[in-house]
């Protein structure tokens, strides 16, 4: 997937489009002899081709509702807050001193400590160590400092997890005993007393007993020795006798059920806190991430995701965002997939690449003299890394004249628009003169 297709999203950060659109049925039919109307103004800013500068000047022209890049003409709305922010940029001193110099490379470090790369291992503790020293330079703005207190949230939170998974373990240990103990009173908890249980068979049992085998003594002596072997001490059984409130008839057996149901209650609901914890820390934490994909703040975006996978190793990277989000239609309308952590951490690469790229083709068309293409070179590359190190060091010689040829170009198009042609020519004389590449066709 091409970074261009992120400048959209990144774009309409600053300004969002409104425009009404009336229902069908609303538009007023003309009457039919009626001589044809002149253009509605909307329908000409739908169309460049129309304008005064048409197309050839997608990116410059404030008259236009969109910003063309690489064939994707993506909507500004009122693109005044854009083009005042570009303008703030082109007059901004580069970002070359010794502490803008040493925060860049606490960054670097931070980056490199949490790389798989690193020997011996990712070091989250000693990156952690570094954040409050990238957090004191001004253009980090503090982002540093909220990273992290993410971390730090993220680390208390999984030691609570881990807190619970103990009191988990604990409880289990403690359900294990009382079922051991409730098991062995069933077995063995008995009357072990002789003839203490209740009577066998009917009351008069014992007397025929006793008579049948006076009756019987020398007939049958083999049945008056059974009778005597099976019934003895007046008709009393010798075995052990399962007595009522005894065993698992008892009240503490059923103690012992109620305790075990309370601890398996108690351990399903550590569980379940468990798991919503995790996912609420997760959310929060990702929160941020997006939050700096979005202001284009993607050194920081990397940082996050390299912590966010030594915070958590379960394997769980995917961003909790709506599913109706402009990151995560970002995702689903381009590839098809849910966003991750991972990539998050891949556009955010693509996009610090593309960016380098973009400085470098305006360097090149500004040592070749073509500043109107050099300042649509580096226009989308502001829209797209505004804080990145390419952009930061930027000599501000090479911005001014880039600034001085964007407003000449809107004095331009103002005269053009108030038909001063005498003006008008004046400017473009002079813009040709800057910029060998000025399309003066319409204007001539």
């Amino acid at each position: 997937m091409k970074i261009r297709s992120l400048l959209p999203l990144l774009v309409t950060g600053y300004a969002w489009a409104q425009v009404y659109t009336p229902p069908a049925g609303e538009a007023p039919s003309s009457p039919a002899a009626s001589p044809a109307a002149p253009a509605d103004s909307a329908t000409s800013s739908q169309n460049p081709a129309g304008g005064p500068l048409g197309q050839d000047l997608p990116i410059l022209d404030p008259s236009l509702s969109t910003l063309t890049v690489g064939g994707v003409a993506i909507p500004l709305g009122d693109n005044a807050l854009l083009k005042a922010r570009f303008e703030k940029y082109l007059n901004q001193p580069e970002e070359s001193s010794d502490a803008a110099e040493e925060y860049r490379k606490t960054v670097h470090e931070i980056l490199a400590t949490v790389s798989p790369f690193h020997p011996g291992g990712p070091d989250l503790y000693a990156a952690f160590k570094m954040l409050p020293s990238a957090a004191t330079y001004p253009g980090d703005a503090n982002l540093c400092s909220s990273l992290a207190e993410s971390i730090y949230m993220a680390m208390l939170s999984k030691q609570d997890i881990n807190g619970l998974a103990k009191l988990n373990k604990s409880i289990e240990d403690e359900k294990r005993k009382i079922i051991a103990a409730a098991d062995y009173a069933a077995r063995n908890d008995r009357d072990n007393s002789l003839g203490s249980g209740r009577q066998l068979g009917g009351g008069g049992r014992d007397k025929d007993q006793k008579e049948n085998g006076e009756n019987n003594g020398g007939n049958n002596n083999n049945g008056g020795n059974k009778g005597g072997n099976r019934e003895g001490n007046d008709g009393r059984d010798d075995r052990t006798k399962v007595t009522p409130g005894m065993g698992i008839h008892s009240l503490k057996h059923q103690d012992a059920l109620r305790r075990i149901d309370e601890i398996e209650a108690l351990r399903r609901e550590n569980v379940v806190r468990t798991e919503l914890q995790t996912v609420r820390t997760k959310a929060q934490y990702q929160v941020n991430m997006v939050q700096w994909f979005m202001q284009r703040r993607y050194e920081h975006v990397l940082m996050a995701a390299r912590f966010y996978n030594q915070i958590w190793k379960d394997g769980d990277t995917e961003l909790r965002i709506d599913a109706k989000s402009n990151v995560s239609k970002l995702f689903s309308e381009s590839v098809g997939v849910s966003p991750t952590v991972s990539s998050l951490d891949s556009l955010s690469n693509e996009a610090i690449r593309e960016t380098q790229k973009y400085v470098e083709t305006f360097d090149l068309l500004l040592a070749r003299g073509e500043l109107h293409s050099a300042s649509q070179r580096l226009m989308e590359a502001y829209a797209l890394g505004e804080f990145l190190t390419p952009l930061a060091t930027l000599p501000l010689e090479k911005k001014r004249k880039v600034a001085e040829y964007v407003r000449d170009l809107h004095e331009l198009y103002g005269t053009l628009a108030a038909r001063d042609y005498t003006k008008t020519q004046i400017l473009a004389t002079r813009l040709k003169e800057n910029a060998k590449d000025f399309p003066s066709s319409k204007v001539d």
